[in-house]
């Protein structure tokens, strides 16, 4: 599958947080497009997918940023949920909201959705393993994601929260991960 270097709607999204992102906006940008990237040919999609991924992609992790919380799945959804209602488009956002639920799910989801849920959350996972676990994607295109999209401190950013959440509440160092 050719590389799909632009995907505007979510890249729209996330200038409108730049200000909260800082720093972090190309790091953010980039791991949202390596996760659309790696959805596109698990789903099979030729163009940039479908409006409900883009836009649950550019919200999925934000409430890192904006609420400064790393039990971000809440105010990730709120986000996508205001956005949703602003623009009119609230009909699709039981789905966004499910690809932001449960895109870190220990299993694989089968709930309403499934397709593009389950789908996504593999998608995720590719890119936060580093590449390290492909869920089908063919590495050479793992590769020329990250070359076409560079990590930026994204993964040394994870780390760091990881450690200080660790440190806060031992019990919970990843209060975003579920069953």
């Amino acid at each position: 599958m050719e590389l799909c270097r632009s995907f505007p709607l979510a890249e729209g999204i996330l200038l409108g947080f730049a200000d909260a992102l800082g720093g972090a906006l190309a790091a953010y940008q980039n791991h949202v497009s390596r996760v659309l990237s790696f959805y596109r040919v698990l789903a099979g999609e030729g163009d940039e997918g479908p409006a409900t991924v883009l836009i649950a992609a550019a919200f999925h992790d934000l409430g890192i940023w904006v609420e400064g919380t790393f039990d971000y799945l809440g105010p990730s959804r709120r986000l996508a949920c205001d956005y949703l209602a602003t623009n009119g488009l609230e009909g699709i956002a039981p789905e966004v909201e499910a690809i932001i639920q449960h895109h870190h799910k220990l299993t694989p989801y089968r709930g309403p959705f499934a397709a593009t849920v389950e789908t996504f959350r593999r998608a995720d996972l590719v890119d936060v393993s580093l590449g390290v676990i492909c869920c089908g994607v063919p590495r050479a295109y793992v590769r020329a994601v990250k070359a076409a999209f560079p990590n930026a401190g994204f993964h040394r950013r994870l780390i760091a929260l990881t450690a200080r959440q660790t440190l806060r509440d031992p019990l919970r160092p990843l209060p975003m991960v579920h069953w």
